[in-house]
């Protein structure tokens, strides 16, 4: 892929989240039936549906109820993508149910979203879903948070009642770090204030949910400062045609390379300067977040996957004894003292836990000292000690080299995901 779709593309990934029954089925199904993303046989099929169960208009929620059926065969489904497109933008919506439980799915889903929008119904106001939903969107380091206050059609659209939510939720998030949150007061059903502006709510000025998650800034959250590249494969074809080419594959995941610069290998320390960068379309000037690419280097030093290309002057920390916050995924408790494999960036090594520091109650955002156990959708804050230095920066720097994930070794599960403090 060239530069120039890089920027074409402006790809948009978000996630929905809210109690049971806050309408995130209705709402997915107005914005892709108001954005014309659905097919016209689908959309037959809605309306013939909505009208065999005696619903008096089209049940947009029925769109998404594919999936529904599908877990009710037992088939597990924790997030479900869809993708759309409107002329400014493309879209891939990570759907996670809204259970208590499922606070793990929520983790998955939001872990490469770039904005969140977290539901709520005008009768009921803040919940503790809500604002547990807000706190994983903080904790993932999503920058960009819209709070939907939906259902405004059952409260007949009063402003005031939009503002006392509004006002409520204001006072919990200003616990959080979310720099940039939006408030849209929607009746999903109707299809008020989600693609086209509500006649019935003139005392709302801000914009649509459509023009807001068209519109959000996003490309200044990615880091451009720290250049980092995980190689991923050493490309040797030994062809007639490619004899002596050795060249690194990777993902970009943080500043920017241009052929010409000096970097260091690490972990051995090795400097060099990038002889050429290649994509599949060929050659090009420079690379950055999130692009994929094959970097050849002018002299051979000894790297291999899990090494990590840098500037010289620029460098990740390198530890083996790291403090993270761990979200945990499985069924089976943490156990302290406990061996797992690990996985950051390319890197595969082993770890073990010497010390779970605090839980967090996520409805309060309090610590809890005294109860240690992480079990299922617990999230707390832990040591880890690896088999081999790992090289990182603080999540809340850069997303991508700050994350990683426990794997049960006997299992292959993955048993938790981590942020790196």
């Amino acid at each position: 892929m060239t530069q120039t779709n890089y920027l074409d593309m402006d790809l948009l990934r978000f996630t929905t989240a809210g109690s049971v029954d806050d309408g995130k089925s209705t709402l997915i199904g107005r914005l892709l039936y108001d954005s014309k993303s659905i097919f016209e046989d689908q959309l037959e099929a809605i309306e013939r549906s909505s009208k065999q169960r005696g619903d008096g208009y089209v049940n947009l929620a029925l769109l998404t109820d594919g999936l529904r059926a599908e877990r009710e065969q037992g088939i597990t489904i924790d997030v479900a993508y869809r993708y759309f497109a409107t002329p400014k933008r493309k879209f891939i919506i990570a759907d996670t149910p809204g259970h208590i439980q499922y606070t793990r799915n929520m983790v998955t889903g939001a872990s490469t979203a770039n904005l969140a929008i977290v539901l709520v119904d005008a009768r009921h106001g803040v919940v503790e879903q809500t604002c547990r939903h807000a706190f994983i969107a903080s904790l993932l380091q999503i920058k960009h948070l819209v709070l939907c206050v939906n259902k405004m059609d059952l409260v007949e659209y009063k402003q005031e009642i939009f503002e006392k939510i509004k006002a409520d939720f204001q006072a919990f998030a200003s616990k959080l770090s979310v720099p940039d949150i939006h408030y849209i007061p929607i009746s999903a059903l109707n299809g008020d204030n989600v693609v086209d502006k509500s006649t019935r709510m003139d005392w709302y000025g801000g914009s649509t949910l459509m023009y807001t998650l068209e519109n959000v800034h996003i490309a200044s959250d990615l880091n451009h400062v720290d250049s980092r590249f995980p190689v991923q494969w050493v490309i040797r074809p030994q062809s007639e045609q490619y004899h002596d080419f050795r060249g690194y594959a990777g993902r970009v995941e943080g500043g920017i390379f241009k052929a010409g610069d000096e970097v260091m290998a690490l972990p051995s320390g090795f400097t060099t300067t990038i002889k050429s960068i290649e994509t599949f379309d060929g050659p090009v000037t420079e690379a950055f977040p999130p692009m994929s690419v094959v970097m050849t280097l002018n002299d051979e030093i000894d790297i291999s996957r899990g090494d990590m290309l840098v500037k010289p002057n620029n460098q990740p920390e390198v530890s083996q004894d790291i403090e993270i916050m761990l979200c945990w995924l499985n069924e089976k408790k943490l156990q302290p003292g406990g061996k797992y494999g690990i996985r950051h960036t390319t890197k595969e090594a082993r770890c073990v836990v010497k010390d779970v520091r605090y839980k967090i109650n996520i409805n309060t955002l309090h610590r809890v000292e005294d109860d240690r156990t992480i079990g299922l959708n617990d999230i707390g804050r832990v040591l880890i000690r690896t088999t081999q230095p790992l090289l990182y920066d603080s999540y809340s720097r850069n997303r991508f080299t700050g994350s990683l994930i426990l794997v049960d070794e006997f299992t292959n599960e993955t048993v938790a995901a981590g942020m790196i403090i």
